[in-house]
């Protein structure tokens, strides 16, 4: 196993006693952090010289202005968010058997959902490890540890992994984009067994998907989306199906699962695209799948000038506002896609629009949806409104964790 970074070893059960203490300012916002946000940003924190050196993924007890133990966070000076709430309790140690207990729980909810180990384990804040994303494929589980501290404790986190989960293969993926805003590495390991020496598959909604493990996107697969794909799916029935930013498939596939007549897959990725290709072979389905890649806003202003048309049309971009100074730049990509997408689907058609983007809330990505399909001249009802599935928990307290909206119109 790699030996994980060690800041100050900010864990191995020192006692709280121990710990530096770092304290909010007086206009800080205490009574939200009591009530369950979990971060402090760097404005919100007297930043001394001492708290500015302390290491990134330093253990500290957090006190309010008054000197009030408010609980144990993780420290990096260098982030915008400059502390974590990990423990309501000042005294908590954050060792194996503190991981183990966070992970049990999160376990037992998944077993309660799912009948297979196919699913996100860990989904950050709202599982009680900030920063930390754990996607499990059966005996194999993919870490995402978005945070110094999570990147500083990787070997208590994986050996209790192990031990509550009883996986035997634990990868590390080093690809999230905020693991650069925390002044991590981008270099991917294999933090236990092996990694799988071929895509993995993975059964939803009656079709196969092949996730690539070691070198896909994210940890391999969106497993968000998976109640989605199941209302795009119950839709397409004898359906001409087109699904934009297809990635390994996952609308197409889920459609064609479900009795599509046919589905083309468009992605500027060519082995996502073969790995949905894969798929569809892998579950019979491939005589009714096509593929074609390329840039999608491109493909679809090339589709319409061929006269094409599709009972349903799904796009699942990627994030076009990960920030809030993309905001508005990205709500006028959204619109665009939707007015390049309407006039390919067919009267009384379905048009589904996802956006995963933290910075655009649901209400913004809707009006920017409908401008769209205004602009390209078609009037929609909005049938139904997604989300992501019950293994992406929302904290309620942190907007941010409800990143996903999909909506489905009838044109």
């Amino acid at each position: 196993m790699t030996a994980p970074l060690s800041p100050s070893r900010p864990s191995d059960a020192a006692p709280s006693g121990d710990l530096p203490v770092v304290r909010l300012l007086p206009k800080a916002n205490a009574r939200a952090i009591r009530h369950g946000f979990p971060w402090v940003y760097a404005n919100e924190l007297v930043t001394d010289r001492r708290t500015r050196k302390l290491d990134p993924g330093t253990l500290a007890l957090l006190e309010d202005n008054e000197r009030q133990p408010m609980g144990l966070v993780s420290v990096n000076p260098n982030s915008k968010i400059i502390a974590r709430v990990l423990d309501r309790d000042p005294a908590a140690v954050i060792d194996q058997r503190w991981f183990e207990g966070h992970i049990a729980r999160a376990l037992h909810l998944r077993a309660r959902m799912f009948d297979a180990p196919f699913y996100r384990l860990i989904h950050a804040e709202a599982d009680g490890l900030p920063g930390v994303v754990i996607d499990r494929f059966g005996d194999t589980c993919v870490v995402q540890p978005n945070a110094a501290w999570a990147e500083a404790l990787l070997e208590p986190l994986c050996a209790a992994l192990i031990a509550v989960t009883g996986v035997t293969h634990v990868l590390k993926n080093a690809a999230g984009r905020t693991r650069a805003l925390e002044g991590l590495d981008d270099v991917n390991a294999v933090l236990a067994g092996s990694a799988p020496t071929g895509p993995v598959p993975v059964q939803m909604n009656g079709a196969i998907y092949l996730a690539d493990l070691t070198g896909g996107q994210k940890t391999g697969i969106f497993y968000d989306q998976r109640p989605n794909h199941a209302f795009a799916a119950s839709l397409s029935r004898g359906a001409r199906v087109l699904d934009v930013f297809a990635h390994v498939g996952g609308f197409s596939l889920a459609a064609l699962a479900a009795g599509a007549q046919s589905a083309l897959a468009v992605d500027g990725s060519a082995p996502a695209l073969e790995l949905a290709q894969g798929g569809a072979e892998a579950a019979g389905l491939a005589d009714r799948f096509q593929t074609r890649q390329g840039d999608a806003f491109d493909v679809l202003t090339d589709l319409r000038a061929e006269g094409a048309e599709f009972d349903v049309v799904i796009c699942d971009p990627p994030a076009f506002a990960p920030a809030r100074p993309a905001l508005e730049a990205g709500l006028r990509a959204y619109e665009r896609i939707a007015r390049l997408a309407a006039p390919l689907v067919a009267e009384n058609g379905i048009l589904g629009l996802c956006s995963c983007s933290h910075a655009a809330d649901l209400s913004q990505f809707r009006v920017a949806s409908v401008r769209g399909i205004g602009r390209a001249g078609r009037k929609g009802v909005l049938l139904h409104t997604g989300f992501a599935g019950p293994d992406h928990p929302q904290l309620p307290q942190l907007a941010e964790s409800g990143y996903l909206k999909s909506l489905f119109f009838r044109l």
